[in-house]
């Protein structure tokens, strides 16, 4: 175990100072969500929303994890280049624990993905969102949750492919419905029966319905624990998956 600590923390470093040189690499992800939070919160101001709390207290939760579900998807396509460059190759030869090549990655994702949730937060109180700083740290647990869950998997679809335009439709087409299910941007109570019906199977919806009752306060509701525990079951799964295609493709 102190080996395989001492391992992640070797691969998470390495990829850490390259995030750390790369300024645009840190904040570029969260334009989008930034933009969304200057230019579409406030035609929500005045809207019922079917939902407990302000309108910034039902966007700001889908745009965190808006965040990381784009952000964390698309995580593979640099293992993609460094399989193409032969670094994954080298790596290959080296006694290092193939999960902890897994971890590392996905741990510095993970971080950089709270980080810009902070950026993108400040910017929302400054714009006017009010919650309580539990739910707001809750917020980036789940971000941090449903990054490292996510990344784990765009690693394991990258070991399995060989090339960017293989990567990216295969991405795609598993993001976009999960944004669209998931209430990311407005509360799925909002929608027809048969559609509030469907997104119930989307795991991601349960995610952000319990960031948003954090961000109201309901730290003891069933959305939060419900949330929570597919938050949790998601990560374990992800990860497990991840590990076995990492250590089948002896990478």
């Amino acid at each position: 175990m102190p080996a395989l600590f001492s391992d992640i923390a070797l691969i998470f470093g390495r990829y850490a100072r390259q995030t750390l040189r790369s300024k645009f690499q840190m904040l570029f992800g969260v334009l989008t969500p930034l933009l969304y939070l200057l230019f579409f919160g406030p035609l929500l101001a005045d809207l019922p929303l079917g939902s407990r709390g302000d309108s910034w207290q039902v966007l700001v939760p889908g745009l965190l994890l808006q965040l990381g579900l784009f952000g964390a998807t698309f995580s593979g396509f640099a293992l993609i280049i460094e399989k193409q460059f032969g670094v994954v190759e080298r790596m290959r030869v080296t006694p290092v624990s193939r999960l902890a090549l897994l971890l590392g990655r996905v741990l510095r994702d993970a971080l950089l993905f709270v980080f810009q949730s902070v950026l993108l937060v400040v910017a929302a109180l400054l714009m006017g969102l009010r919650a309580p700083v539990g739910g707001i740290l809750i917020g980036f647990a789940f971000v941090a949750a449903l990054s490292a869950g996510l990344a784990s998997l765009s690693y394991s679809l990258a070991m399995k492919v060989s090339k960017p335009h293989e990567f990216g439709p295969a991405v795609n087409a598993i993001s976009l419905p999960s944004m669209l299910l998931s209430g990311l941007m407005l509360p799925m109570a909002l929608a027809p029966t048969w559609l509030d019906v469907l997104s119930h199977f989307m795991p991601f919806r349960y995610l952000v319905d319990a960031v948003r009752a954090g961000y109201v306060g309901g730290y003891g509701t069933a959305a939060m624990l419900y949330g929570v525990l597919t938050a949790v079951g998601f990560l374990l799964v992800s990860v497990t998956v991840g590990t076995r295609v990492f250590k089948k493709a002896g990478a």
